[in-house]
């Protein structure tokens, strides 16, 4: 790791698995699968011998099964005490859950939920089409919830494609920026609001979600965030070097930057992708064991305990990993019985 006292950028680091954060994020995953053509079962139509089936991270021949063993994606497992952010960038996700509800969402979708005080969900990975690849890109953010919130009710929500505000920047030589806002505000563009109990929805907290892209060589001035205590991470995930400040960042690395001036970006000879994260520290202590972040040693043991007793609500699906019907489409039903289609 590195650090320069004297401009924008703070520390520089290589992103690993998961990507390294700082409060009040606690987690960061980039999947990129190059999927084949689905079968019958929306299971890649390709061998899985060899494969450690249930645990596959592997990523040969450019694509992981994870924790699936018929369709990619990640089969019924617990959370508490934080949100997960969902971000789908191509491909789609089957999401369901035990307190009811369930989606097909992707190209540009995200799905916001606040497990509170335990929730079981699944994410599958359908691979719809039969005669063609099914690439995935996605990202799974963690978000932390303060000691006060981290036992309400589940809450589970969708940022639609359609509803999220792209803001598009064009420099002096005509080049543009397009900065997609999943949370916070923008040169006055807001997304839907956050869950009800989530730390993005106090408005001193300055948390904000955009993922920035640059066409090759454009320059853009990242504005200076609102809060006095802001935190502000920049992931250069794809793309050639940015400039950022006066450092030149490869991509697969993180940037902390100075959160209270604003920051010079040039995009790379053939553009840049960015995921920023900002927010003011929650500041409480942090203890995970795997699925469950809790303040103490004590929370986390509750929560197994929890866990095991209740199932956090039950699981009312018949597998573990179900998926949607093929020709689904994007969807969310809500435990309410609530229906949206798109």
């Amino acid at each position: 790791m590195t650090s320069a006292a004297s401009t924008p950028v703070l520390q520089v680091f290589r992103l690993g698995s998961p990507w390294q954060t700082i409060d009040p994020f606690l987690f960061v995953a980039h999947h990129r699968d190059a999927y084949p053509a689905g079968n019958d079962d929306l299971g890649p139509a390709a061998s899985l011998d060899g494969r450690p089936l249930g645990q596959d991270f592997g990523n040969p021949s450019g694509w992981s099964m994870y924790h699936g063993t018929t369709v990619p994606g990640f089969p019924g497992h617990p959370h508490r005490g934080f949100e997960t952010v969902t971000f789908v960038r191509s491909g789609f996700v089957d999401h369901s859950d035990s307190v009811g509800a369930a989606a097909r969402f992707g190209d540009g979708d995200t799905q916001w939920l606040t497990a509170g005080n335990g929730i079981v969900h699944s994410e599958m990975f359908p691979l719809l089409n039969k005669d063609s690849g099914n690439p995935l890109e996605l990202f799974q953010i963690w978000l932390n919830l303060p000691a006060g919130s981290k036992t309400v009710e589940p809450h589970f929500s969708m940022l639609w494609n359609e509803d999220t505000p792209i803001v598009t920047a064009v420099d002096g030589e005509g080049r543009t920026v397009s900065v997609r806002i999943l949370a916070g505000e923008l040169d006055g563009s807001n997304p839907p609001p956050p869950p009800p109990n989530s730390w993005a929805s106090r408005p001193d907290t300055d948390v904000a979600i955009w993922n920035v892209d640059l066409t090759p060589g454009a320059r853009w001035e990242l504005p200076a965030a609102r809060g006095e205590n802001t935190q502000r991470v920049l992931y250069v995930y794809n793309g050639s070097p940015v400039r950022i400040g006066d450092r030149t960042i490869e991509s697969g690395h993180g940037v902390v930057v100075d959160a209270s001036v604003p920051v010079d970006i040039t995009g790379g000879d053939t553009g840049t992708q960015i995921l920023m994260l900002q927010g003011r520290p929650i500041g409480e202590p942090v203890v995970s064991y795997g699925p469950f972040v809790l303040n103490d040693e004590a929370g986390v043991r509750t929560a197994f305990e929890d866990y095991r007793r209740t199932g956090f609500g039950g699981w009312p699906w018949n597998s573990d990993g179900p998926v949607h019907d093929r020709d689904a489409g994007r969807f969310a039903r809500y435990p309410d019985e609530r229906l949206e289609e798109r």
